[in-house]
């Protein structure tokens, strides 16, 4: 059974209909994210993409609020006329999970707080996420956070509910920040490097007065399928993005490459070129289309990116590629069992300790509703979890088992 609202007041109704009949929801936009998490078992979808449109843009204010039906597609489009951005650089997995690209919405990017490779310099979804309007699981309809960037008043609640997979609320609006798109961007391409060495010159462009905004490592079975695979050749690839104006990008970019003179031959992609390639990274697009393979996201310390990925990309027969300065590996393996998942995790564990975070990002609906697809929480921060969500949602009608079993 499907229900479709189609304004807040439809929603407030419809949350309250559902608490009269003793039915629980599964909330969705445009679908492009259903098959990320668990998978829900509930009476009725509550279909949200027609609670969809732009409220209000205020480009000098540098915010932006809008129904969480609203395509993505829309809201960059709009955007980019006036030179703006979602800085937290929204990834569109649609595909890596076998769908077309371009279903996302305003509310799937929040709800699920995945950021693209910016955001070790920009921040994800929740750090850009200023106000939500919504129902929550008594009935009530509730606004928090406000439409200014600077907003200090009580308890940050946006944040809270930004990557939250809708487990708390039904939102009816989202009010995000946006800021200026850079007029210019490069990549310098370091060519050669194996991932232990990759690391280490991630970590020192990072840190350089360079300002590098995003830094990633393409193993060459990965490099050689990118969409600059004609300029790499058959060589793993390193690359650096420098943002801004172009004076300053030309200057950086010169200062860098002085600096990394040593590390291996480099190649300087351009604009088109950078564009391309950051949305490969960004979507996981190496990934894509692979029904039969699991894909992992693992969050470790830079340094210990490849002490994991390397690892497990070797012993289990997998592809691997690191975004984030090292911090953020993807994973494909072959397979689905559970031992694999266990061998993920063991790993991490081992390497990382409580510092390393697995996420699975693509796997069968079996796999996923018997496997955790999230860290598991330690007791303490599992009875917190459960704590707050019960003051969102106290009969558990929104996403049941979304992200962890019996929650």
């Amino acid at each position: 059974m499907t229900w479709q609202p189609f304004d807040a007041a439809d929603v407030a109704s419809a949350v309250a209909d559902a608490l009269s009949d003793g039915k629980t929801l599964e909330l969705i936009g445009g679908g492009s994210r259903r098959a990320f998490g668990r998978p829900v078992e509930a009476d009725v979808v509550l279909d949200l993409s027609g609670v969809s449109g732009v409220v209000t843009y205020q480009p000098e204010e540098l915010i932006l609020a809008a129904a969480p039906g609203t395509p993505m597609a829309e809201i960059e489009a709009m955007l980019a006329e006036r030179g703006q951005q979602l800085a937290f650089e929204p990834p569109d997995f649609g595909p890596l999970w076998g769908l077309p690209a371009g279903r996302g919405t305003l509310g799937g990017a929040i709800m699920t707080g995945r950021g693209g490779p910016r955001r070790l310099t920009a921040g994800g979804p929740r750090d850009h996420c200023l106000g939500v309007k919504g129902v929550n699981g008594f009935g009530e309809s509730f606004a928090v956070g406000g439409r200014v960037v600077k907003n200090v008043t009580g308890f940050d609640l946006p944040k809270l509910i930004a990557g939250s997979f809708g487990t708390l609320c039904a939102a009816t609006e989202l009010t995000v920040k946006v800021l200026p798109a850079a007029s210019d961007t490069a990549t310098l391409a370091v060519l050669g490097l194996g991932d232990d060495a990759a690391m280490k010159i991630m970590s020192q462009a990072l840190g350089s007065a360079a300002q590098v905004s995003s830094a990633a490592h393409l193993p060459a079975d990965i490099a050689r399928v990118s969409a600059a695979a004609g300029v790499f050749g058959q060589a793993a690839v390193t690359l650096l993005r420098l943002e801004g104006v172009r004076p300053s990008v030309a200057a950086r970019v010169g200062h860098l490459a002085q600096a990394l003179e040593s590390a291996g031959p480099q190649i300087l992609l351009d604009r088109e070129a950078s564009i391309a390639i950051w949305k490969q990274v960004a979507d996981a697009a190496w990934f894509a289309g692979g029904a039969d393979t699991v894909v992992w996201k693992l969050s470790v310390p830079p340094s210990l990116g490849a002490a994991v990925g390397a690892r497990l990309a070797g012993e289990l027969s997998g592809r691997c590629y690191y975004d984030w300065g090292g911090g953020g590996v993807w994973l494909e393996l072959p397979g689905a069992d559970h031992a694999h998942a266990a061998r993920v995790r063991e790993v991490l564990q081992e390497v990382a300790g409580g510092d390393g975070h697995a996420t699975l990002m693509r796997a069968a609906d079996a796999v996923r509703a018997t496997e955790d697809p999230f860290q598991p929480l330690a007791p303490g921060v599992a009875a917190l979890t459960e704590r707050v969500r019960a003051q969102f949602d106290p009969q558990g009608i929104f996403n049941p088992g979304r992200m962890y079993g019996g929650a």
